[in-house]
């Protein structure tokens, strides 16, 4: 049941690139906010259902604080960062080392090279998908951009890694949605041009990132990783531009290629590679000893 909630938190983040588009006009930083307000209230509408104190303490040290917070907070701000200094393609090329990064350092130490070439071949798979079958062109003057691309991966996957070895609780995550949306907001007064005369389409798209890609993918991811199969999530993460590309199409914002088909058996091999290859390896080192 766990895993399940990690792959639906990796549907949710497909559907990502979709809600983006309706939500635009939102400054970045203040659509954060936004998400993590919506992400924040889960919790509290949770312990209201359940008549629970709502106020309730949280369960984190102070070190769980800072990584959890520094993780959520600072991957976001890494990640609008590098696309306003890189083009959109190679910084989201470069962010996405994240599951190969979480796969290897989740792995047993049987498994870790198994995990490290399964995450090779998921790579490639979003590198297809990504640049649609072309060639990247690194440029040295979009250095910076590039190395806060890196630093997202870095950030996230080291965030997945610590949440899942932690004894947190998975409703915590609310707590410190309530603390990114306040830096969100500070960054937004600092950064941004400040309105709120946005479209209805636009509001309903930030209260459904809230709910979804940006704030409810949380909880499950943390759910999934404390409790379901990381190496698998860690692999199936990299489906997450083909759930991307294909939710595209289905609300009509662009087509499909033959660049999706190619993405999905490298990710699936990929995941193979990661996951039932090590098994097969151990019964084969079992069997040959007992001969």
């Amino acid at each position: 049941m766990a895993t399940f909630c990690g792959i639906i938190a990796i549907l949710m983040w497909g559907l990502l690139a979709v809600l983006s588009v309706y939500s635009a006009d939102i400054p970045p930083f203040q659509l954060l906010f936004v998400c993590f307000a919506v992400s924040c209230s889960l919790g509290v509408i949770k312990r209201l259902v359940k008549k629970e104190p709502v106020l309730r303490k949280p369960h984190l040290t102070p070190r769980q604080w800072a990584v959890a917070i520094g993780g959520l907070f600072g991957f976001h701000f890494c990640y609008f960062l590098a696309l306003r200094f890189a083009p959109p393609i190679e910084a989201s090329l470069i962010g996405y080392l994240w599951p190969l990064l979480l796969g290897v350092a989740v792995a047993n130490a049987h498994q870790r090279y198994f995990a490290f070439a399964g995450g090779i071949f998921g790579f490639i798979g979003c590198g297809i998908l990504v640049t649609g079958g072309e060639g990247v062109n690194f440029k040295i003057e979009f250095v910076l951009g590039y190395s806060l691309a890196l630093a997202c991966a870095f950030i996230w996957s080291g965030y997945s890694w610590f949440m899942s070895r932690t004894n947190s609780h998975v409703e915590d995550i609310g707590w410190i949605s309530g603390a990114v949306a306040v830096l969100a907001l500070v960054a937004h007064l600092l950064l941004e041009e400040s309105h709120w005369q946005f479209s209805y389409q636009a509001w309903v798209s930030a209260i459904m990132l809230g709910l979804g890609p940006v704030g409810g993918a949380f909880y499950l991811w943390d759910a999934g990783l404390k409790f379901g199969n990381k190496a698998l999530l860690a692999s199936l993460s990299f489906a997450t531009p083909v759930i991307s590309s294909i939710a595209l199409y289905v609300f009509g914002m662009s087509a499909l290629s033959a660049a999706v088909g190619l993405a999905i058996a490298f990710i699936l091999v990929g995941a193979l590679m990661s996951n039932a290859l090590p098994a097969l390896f151990m019964r084969f080192v079992v069997l040959k000893r007992n001969i």
